[in-house]
């Protein structure tokens, strides 16, 4: 069978397909160690990661990561939620990579397990046949190929192999984005404990994310509403430092910073495709869709379709019969995921939801349910979604709070306006 794309998705499944006794070929464009953002992992990422035996090296590699910060209007201007403070505490902190290393990681255990493993083989095209999927390429050095498999996982990330040949990507109508980020040196860290966490700030065009990694590097990046991108009249990492700037609590912490390299810019960042899956190939990862990475989200959701997609694969395979309602399972499972997560991505600035973080309360554990959440933890009956159900419901109270609020400012600045216009004064005037 054949794998395309060497990122945390197709090493993932690739690895476990090649353990359970098939031939399995893995296929990436570019050569490891490459850049590539998204370098903060999960807690529910661990356990993946020690089913493929490589979580001891990670550890050697990563950051710990015990929580993520929000901004707040406490004495350290930020919330702390701590993983150990989930419903299921098994898994109580998570790690901080560089990609590079992490995938390079994942890429060779792959090869290790048995994967016929290359790296710098571009796909051009795909045929989708009834006893074969044949694919073919260039290779870096010119050479073209083809490759013939009883099963192809489509693992090509945001390259979206499948998605563009069969033409059923789709942007999100709902959350469309862009992103600036770089590595920076001398960025003031959080203290103690929490100097391995993620922060998260936002501005009125978006939201940026603070991720430390190994040798006093700092990942950080602006999400951006691509009306604000489309702004710039000035290059991408003096606009990047622009938008920085505008953050006070964060730009406090940039003092002593420096630019460390990897400034990139990415647009048409949130997308899904209309189908997952079909006779004889799966997506899995980012080659299906990307929600915005505001969470974590994104190597998480990718291994963990990974590993649900071997076992479709593996059970298509020995019984043919059972592929259609293996895939509606796998379809199932994933689309609950990106739900899940979707729903407060897509609120995620908006004035309830802010008011949220910013002051959250543990009634009935929500607040629990929602650090389970940030772990990753939705996808299990534990729990964890009866009670994120009932914070949509606090949310949507809040959110007709604000509403009606906003509609009794409309009306008193209506009334001063009519009273100024008239001559007369308004109530509050008298007052």
């Amino acid at each position: 069978m054949l794998v395309v794309g060497g990122g945390p998705a197709g090493s993932t499944a690739a690895a476990l397909l090649a353990r359970r006794g098939w031939s399995v070929a893995l296929l990436e464009k570019d050569r490891h160690p490459r850049f590539h953002i998204g370098e903060s992992l999960l807690p529910m990422n661990l356990p993946i990661l020690q089913r493929l035996g490589v979580l001891e090296a990670v550890e050697r590699i990563g950051v710990l990561k015990l929580g993520a910060d929000f901004p707040a209007p406490t004495p350290e201007g930020y919330n702390v939620f701590r993983f150990e403070r989930a419903l299921d505490t098994s898994w109580a902190h998570a790690y901080q990579v560089r990609r590079d290393e992490f995938d390079k990681l994942l890429f060779d255990n792959a090869a290790g397990s048995g994967v016929q493993a290359f790296q710098g083989h571009r796909i051009s095209s795909v045929e989708l046949g009834d006893a074969y999927v044949t694919v073919a390429g260039v290779s870096e050095d010119g050479r073209t190929f083809r490759c013939r498999a009883r099963y192809l996982v489509d693992a090509s990330g945001r390259d979206t192999l499948l998605g563009n040949q069969l033409r059923i990507k789709r942007r999100s109508p709902r959350h469309q984005s862009a992103a600036l980020f770089a590595h920076f040196r001398g960025v003031e860290r959080r203290r103690g404990a929490d100097a391995g966490n993620v922060s998260i700030y936002r501005f009125d065009q978006g939201w940026v994310w603070l991720i430390p990694l190994p040798d006093g590097i700092m990942s950080i990046g602006a999400v951006c509403w691509p009306d604000y991108l489309k702004q710039r009249r000035t290059d991408s990492q003096e606009f990047l430092l622009q938008t920085l700037r505008s953050i006070p609590a964060l730009w406090q912490r940039m003092e002593r910073a420096e630019l460390a390299g990897n400034l990139h810019v990415t647009g048409n960042y949130s997308y899904s495709c209309d189908r997952m899956s079909g006779h004889r190939w799966i997506m899995a990862g980012d080659s299906y869709a990307f929600v915005d990475p505001v969470f974590s989200s994104g190597v998480y959701l990718a291994m963990h379709a990974a590993e649900a997609a071997a076992g479709v694969v593996d059970g298509a395979l020995r019984e043919p019969a059972r592929e259609r309602a293996l895939q509606r399972r796998y379809r199932r499972e994933i689309r609950h995921g990106l739900k899940t997560m979707s729903w407060f991505i897509y609120r995620f600035t908006a004035p309830a939801m802010r008011k949220l973080f910013a002051g959250p309360r543990n009634v009935l554990q929500v607040e629990q349910a929602m650090i389970s959440m940030l772990s990753g933890d939705f996808y299990r009956d534990n729990g964890v979604l009866w009670r994120l159900q009932f914070f949509k419901l606090i949310y949507w109270i809040a959110a007709m709070g604000d509403l009606g609020e906003q509609a009794r400012s409309y009306l008193f600045r209506r009334r001063q306006a009519r009273a100024l216009f008239s001559g007369g004064t308004t109530s509050q005037d008298n007052a």
